[in-house]
């Protein structure tokens, strides 16, 4: 078998065993990426010397043929000497690659979208996912903005965004609304012109019946769409918002689905088989919960309420073991420190607590590593000194145990608890990297995907957005194979990130993908994540350009509101009242969001000359003077820490 090529990300190949091939340098790369574009067809030698150089040296001729030679070594390293290449072969006055169209993986993915169209709507559905995952970054990644290879590069990134609208039509036909409303508002949201990723998202909303939901989407689209391309929208969309208001039957769609019964029937048979009372079922119960939580939206708040009760019942048995593994069953990822319910953790912390003191000391490392590392997530934003300690403890155990799924968890706690400064931003970085390659050997999905959404928001304070654009396509990829909706609120969010950071977008134009990223967190379930973000991000949007604020005097600013409000009221012209404000503005809790909130917090301070609270800012932003104020949390920037600190220094001389 000869090798397969790699496309659909940085161009690579893969031998029979499915190791990766050298492929020495870029040049090299770039000479089988352009063959691999020709499909097949000759390339002359001359063609490709223009397309590897802007200023071709005196000797670029040899230069691709030494770069073939290398290829055709590489690729056939068994072919005897003096043997015509099979692969990488001379015609003419140039090369070509002959290779069977089932070797390249845009060529398979293409075979895939166009059998689709062809397949039941489950077939379908496997089809595309697989396909889907099947892509490892941009189409020809590190070559897709040269001229050979942006025609096809762009048209394999429209043919990907069909194939996930297709596969949201398969999931609607097979009754997976929920699932498709969750997979398709980052998608929307990042691709705004597409009129029928928003057809399909409001159609899904309504097929959960979130009436109000869908006619917020069509009109969110209706204003992109205007504000971007200065059209109204089609007449499927018109068409669609005119059966939501009448509240077509032709909209509704309820298929018996197979699994649905399976489901109905192992749970009446778990009901049978299993006593009300039976410590096995509260067991059962916490690992359900877990699941749970996994799918976003509803599930997410009452799994949390379910879980402080299923907490509850198990200490009242007085069985401290039982206790501990229903505390820690509840191993779900997080990757946003702001609690979203402040009470039930405290209640969940109080309950571990009261368990590791239970527990018999000799014994019981990784119950109590669980613990440990719970306290620590449960904690996490808040001044309890624990939260560090419970976070080193819990890690060490699960190191000395040697068990992959118990580290995971403990690294997220870690993470959760590496905010005891600015400027931490490298550390959380070597925490995703070791997240994701401890779960990739492991099978662990949901902590694989943690990872690369911990490497998006370091990468992003360090300004490198390509790598973190990397971390978002491995965690969309992953979330779509494994249902996990709620990993595009962050992805969605993150793309309206890069536009504004890297100046992609006009301040308009990342308002717009900004308000769009809102409305992903609509409904799902994350209350510490939304409360008061959107404002902030268009406050910070409209401070780095210098725009007026302009705010709605109603605006919920949530827990943000001390540092916002410094900042309104000098924009209305109100200095005294801003002076005090800002002396009352506490230091920022130690959370992604705090290097954003010292800038706010040192921005207000300088337009009033508060010479003390300056320094206090530069004191705390000086750690963090290589990273993006706020980019850390994959969501919102203020611009370089640096350019503050420079503002402060020559203010406080």
């Amino acid at each position: 078998m000869g090798p397969d090529f790699g496309v659909l990300g940085p161009v690579t190949a893969w031998d029979a065993d499915g190791d990766a091939i050298d492929l020495k340098g870029p040049r090299h790369r770039s000479v089988l990426a352009r063959l691999i574009v020709a499909r097949g067809r000759l390339v002359p030698v001359s063609r490709l010397v223009d397309d590897l150089w802007t200023d071709p040296p005196a000797d670029a001729v040899g230069a691709v043929r030494t770069f073939v030679a290398a290829l055709r070594r590489a690729l056939e390293p068994d072919r005897p000497p003096r043997t015509p290449a099979r692969l990488l072969v001379t015609e003419g006055p140039g090369y070509a690659l002959r290779t069977a169209p089932d070797t390249v993986d845009a060529w398979r993915f293409e075979q895939a979208v166009a059998d689709a169209a062809t397949l039941s709507a489950e077939e379908a559905g496997v089809r595309l996912d697989e396909a889907l995952g099947g892509w490892r970054g941009p189409a020809y990644a590190e070559f897709d903005e040269q001229p050979w290879a942006r025609t096809e590069s762009r048209r394999l990134v429209e043919l990907r965004l069909y194939a996930v609208e297709l596969r949201a039509e398969a999931l609607l036909d097979l009754g997976h609304a929920d699932r498709v409303a969750a997979d398709l508002r980052a998608h929307a949201a990042e691709h705004p012109w597409r009129e029928n990723a928003w057809r399909l998202l409001a159609l899904a909303l309504y097929r959960t019946g979130r009436q109000a939901d869908a006619l917020d989407v069509l009109r969110t689209a209706r204003a992109l769409l205007a504000a971007d391309l200065g059209i109204d929208p089609g007449p499927d969309l018109r068409a669609l918002e005119t059966d939501i208001l009448r509240q077509s039957g032709r909209l509704d769609r309820t298929p018996d689905h197979p699994a649905g019964r399976v489901w109905e029937q192992v749970a009446a048979a778990y009901d049978r088989a299993v006593a009300p009372d039976a410590r096995a079922r509260l067991e059962s119960t916490a690992g359900l919960l877990r699941d749970l939580a996994l799918t976003g939206g509803s599930g997410l708040p009452a799994a949390r309420e379910h879980r402080v009760a299923a907490v509850a019942a198990a200490e009242e048995l007085g069985d401290a073991e039982l206790t501990a593994r229903v505390i820690g069953t509840y191993d779900v990822p997080a990757i946003w420190t702001r609690l979203d319910d402040p009470e039930q953790a405290a209640r969940v912390v109080a309950a571990a607590e009261r368990t590791l003191k239970a527990l018999p000391p000799e014994g019981h490392e990784a119950a109590k590593a669980r613990l440990l590392a719970t306290v620590a997530l449960e904690s996490r934003g808040t001044p309890l000194a624990r939260g560090p300690q419970a976070a080193r403890q819990a890690e060490d155990i699960a190191r000395r145990l040697d068990d992959p799924a118990l580290l995971a968890f403990t690294l997220n706690a870690s993470f959760m608890q590496c905010f005891d400064r600015t400027g931490l931003a490298p550390r959380r970085d070597a925490i995703g990297a070791e997240l994701i390659a401890l779960a990739a050997r492991h099978g662990l999905s949901t902590y694989e995907i943690l990872g690369h959404l911990v490497r998006l928001q370091a990468r992003s304070a360090l300004g490198d957005f390509t790598t973190a654009d990397q971390h978002a396509t491995a965690a969309d990829a992953l979330a779509a194979r494994h249902e996990r909706p709620l990993v595009g609120v962050f992805t969605g969010w993150f793309a309206a990130l890069r536009k504004d950071a890297t100046g992609q977008a006009s301040p308009a134009e990342a308002e717009a993908a900004y308000r769009a990223a809102a409305t992903l967190l609509d409904g799902s379930g994350m209350p510490g994540l939304a409360r008061g973000l959107p404002p902030l991000a268009l406050l910070c949007l409209r401070l780095r350009h210098a725009l007026p604020l302009r705010f709605d005097p109603h605006t919920d600013w949530g827990p943000y509101a001390p540092w916002a409000h410094p900042l309104l009221l000098l924009d209305q012209g109100h200095r005294t009242a801003a002076l005090d404000a800002l002396r009352a503005t506490p230091e920022p809790p130690r959370d992604l969001l705090q290097e954003a909130l010292w800038c706010l917090t040192a921005r207000a301070a300088l337009a009033l000359g508060d010479g003390r609270t300056m320094a206090r800012a530069h004191t705390a932003l000086t750690p963090a003077a290589n990273e993006l104020a706020g980019a850390g949390s994959g969501l919102l920037t203020l611009g370089p820490v640096s350019t503050y600190l420079n503002d402060l220094e020559t203010a406080l001389r």
